[in-house]
């Protein structure tokens, strides 16, 4: 890990298997490009360093299974097979996905574990529609339910600035039937936009910031964890912690609340939990639906058997 701004040659690969590569992108760095002029890109890397699993079937050449933000680093999931993509595609389609992201914010945040709920939609107003909000605020159009789950893990300075070091997993809400649902993923932004509304930007968000927050190297947002749930073997990747004194001597640890592998842990235990509760609720919801159609079809069949019985009366 490093300060230095990104290169085609500087490429860190976290997993390499038969079916998926994973990487840790590096900051500042779109994941593929049709602009001519943007020849530094993630699939560039890969093209440098893997010529011989570019898939020239495909758009950009890799199958990517999900998206960073170009301010964001961190581990980046390539699939290297139609199968293999197939299936990871499914796992984030059914938003099974489990993601959680380092982050340094503006402040000390008091409140060391915490629920941040707020629906977020488009950002309609002249000069900002390439940003997202919160509902109520001027210009948000359609916004939806979002939750992001909030851990500290220390409070310290940033270039003398009081900062909080956090991990961040993005939610969704959705509505299933007559319950509600947590989803294992997140809106565009969603971090950067809930840590802004409690008043805790992300440490060098030029954009959240409105263009204030521009003397830190990168913006302070890291893809630590991706766990896959695929079948047989699931895939369980961590990408280090870039926020550290000796890749960065500007960030200052003062006190220390929890480790980040304590953290990370038990995250994937209140997950694992959080999946069976949605599975059992899915069933049970299956089960309604199922008791509805044959309540409905012995119904029909009532109405067919009488109207049997008349007509034969007839």
């Amino acid at each position: 890990m490093t300060t230095e701004p990104a290169s085609v040659e500087n490429l860190r690969v976290l997993h390499h298997s038969e079916d998926f590569i994973v990487l840790d992108k590096h900051w500042d760095i779109r994941i593929d490009s049709k602009m001519w002029y943007e020849k530094l890109t993630v699939q560039a890397q890969l093209q440098h360093h893997f010529p011989d699993l570019a898939d020239p079937s495909t758009y950009y050449g890799f199958r990517f299974c999900h998206q960073l933000d170009f301010s964001t680093s961190g581990a980046l999931c390539v699939a290297l097979n139609k199968a293999a993509a197939g299936q990871a595609y499914r796992c984030f389609k059914d938003r099974t996905v489990t993601k959680a992201y380092l982050s340094l914010v503006r402040g000390t945040v008091e409140e060391t574990t915490q629920s941040i709920h707020f629906s977020i939609g488009k950002n309609c107003t002249e000069g900002k529609k390439h940003m997202m909000c919160i509902e109520g605020s001027e210009g948000c159009e359609n916004p939806k339910l979002s939750q992001t789950e909030l851990t500290v893990l220390e409070y310290g300075l940033y270039d003398g600035d009081p900062v909080t070091k956090v991990l961040l997993q993005p939610l969704t809400v959705h509505v299933l039937f007559t319950f509600y649902l947590l989803s294992l993923s997140g809106r565009t932004h969603q971090l950067r936009v809930h840590c802004s509304a409690i008043g805790h930007p992300i440490v060098g968000d030029f954009t959240y910031s409105l263009g204030t927050d521009n003397s830190p190297y990168r913006m302070m947002l890291h893809a630590h964890l991706l766990h896959i749930p695929l079948e047989p073997d699931p895939l369980l990747v961590t990408a280090g912690d870039p926020f550290v004194a000796t890749v960065d001597p500007k960030w200052l640890p003062q006190r220390s609340l929890r480790t980040l592998t304590a953290a990370v842990e038990a995250l994937l235990e209140k997950t694992g939990k959080q999946n069976n509760g949605v599975a059992e609720i899915e069933e049970k919801e299956m089960k309604l639906k199922e008791d509805e159609r044959t309540e409905e079809s012995e119904e029909q069949r009532r109405i067919c058997r009488q109207w049997l019985s008349e007509w034969a009366g007839d």
